[in-house]
Parts: structure tokens; sequence; C-alpha cells
């Protein structure tokens, strides 16, 4: 019976961590100290990978540095340059696969009061990424480009458990595949080997939750939706 709460009580962190997090949108300008974000990388390196291979590398920027490489990829972005993905983004959302994105997408932008159909806003707002909504700090996640789609794959894993460990002490995050579009950018600035590639960034810091672009959650599909048991 004891084992059983004890398990019980485990699932439940878990799952109020996943309840919890989302998109933060707007952070507050205070910075993290090292300690916490050390404790976020070092929870966040128990990730799984393939032939345990942890193909993540991790480039950190805050402070200064932080600001030099957000008005590099912001200038790039606002003239319309880039599209230079190292991982071949979606060909397409179709079927249930648009509603959802096209779901949060307009949760995003009833939130913040923008017209459907205003595409002048939607760019304004899309480009926000590149300011990295606020955030103190910018985290670039890159792998070994002889690893392909698997090294990718591993970093994913890390990317989450990454943000449920800044969860976990009061951080919030959110991944941002935009900052990918300019992978040629992030290597150049942060002078990254030829064989790296850019699988996404993630800010971070400490979430605004005054503003009111972090007031909206997104839905779930439910298990029967996206599970199939085969039994026979």
């Amino acid at each position: 019976m004891d084992a059983q709460v004890k398990q019980t009580d485990r699932i439940g962190v878990l799952e109020e961590l996943l309840n919890e997090r989302y998109s933060v949108r707007a952070f507050l300008p205070e910075q993290v100290d090292r300690a916490t974000i050390e404790h976020v990388l070092t929870t966040a390196q128990r990730t799984a990978s393939w032939c345990n291979s942890q193909p993540w590398q991790v480039i950190i920027a805050s402070g200064e540095a932080k600001e030099r490489f957000r008005k590099a990829i912001y200038a790039e972005a606002s003239k319309g340059l880039g599209d230079d993905y190292d991982f071949i983004p979606p060909r397409e959302y179709v079927g249930v696969y648009l509603e959802r994105r096209r779901e949060s997408g307009f949760q995003l932008y009833n939130t913040l009061g923008i017209a459907r159909g205003d595409r002048s806003a939607y760019a304004k707002q899309a480009l926000e990424n590149y300011n990295f909504f606020g955030a103190p700090h910018i985290a670039i996640i890159h792998t070994n480009e002889p690893l392909g789609i698997y090294g990718a794959i591993d970093c994913g894993a890390y990317v989450s458990n990454f943000m449920l460990a800044a969860q976990a002490l009061g951080l919030g995050t959110i991944p941002q595949a935009a900052l990918a579009r300019h992978s040629g950018l992030i290597r150049r600035h942060f002078n990254l080997p030829d064989d790296r590639r850019v699988v996404c960034g993630i800010s971070f810091g400490y979430a605004d939750h005054a503003h009111k672009v972090n007031s909206y959650r997104t839905s779930r599909a439910s298990v029967p939706d996206t599970v199939t048991f085969v039994e026979e």
C-alpha cells in the first residue's frame, strides 16, 4: 500500500509540472542566477538518447551576449531573410493537425486583440520570437550532422526535460523552432563548426504572469484520439 501511495505521489508531481507548463510569451527582465540555470542543465542531462550518444550541445546566451545575438537575428528576420533550416520543416499542416494549429494561433491572436486576417499584426507578433519575448536568457540546442534525424529526436527529448526542470524551479520557457530558420546566422554568430545542426532555441526566465499573453492555455487531444491499442 505504501509503495502504491509513493508511486501516486511521484506521478502526481510529473502531472502537475506537465499541466502547469505552457509557452511563455512575456518574461520579466530579471536574470536567473547561474546556480539555477546549472540545476536545470544538470537535470536535463539525464535525458535518454540513442546508444547514450547524448548528442545535444547547448549555448546559453545572457546579458550583453544575449542582446548582441538578439539584435543580429532580429535584424535578419525583420528583413525577411534567413529561412535556412538545418532540418526540413513541415511541408504542410492538414486535417486535425491544421485544426490544432489554427486553434492555437487564434487563441494567441484573440488574447492579444488581433483581428482575424490582420496579416500585418500576425507578422509583427511573429517577429517577437526574435526578441525572445523579452526573456533574459536564450538557449540554442544543436546536434551533430552525421547523427541525422535521430540526433534531432534526442534533442527534442532534451528540450522537453529542460522545460520540465525549469518549470520545477519556478521558471518559464518557450521552445522556438522559428530561430532554427536562421541556422546559418546562428553558426556564424557563435562560431559553430559546419557539422553542427541547429534544432531550436529555448527562451527562458521568469514569466510575467500579469501579461495578458500568458493568460490562455492550449488544449490537448484525448488518449483515444492519439493511441491505438492492439491486443489480439
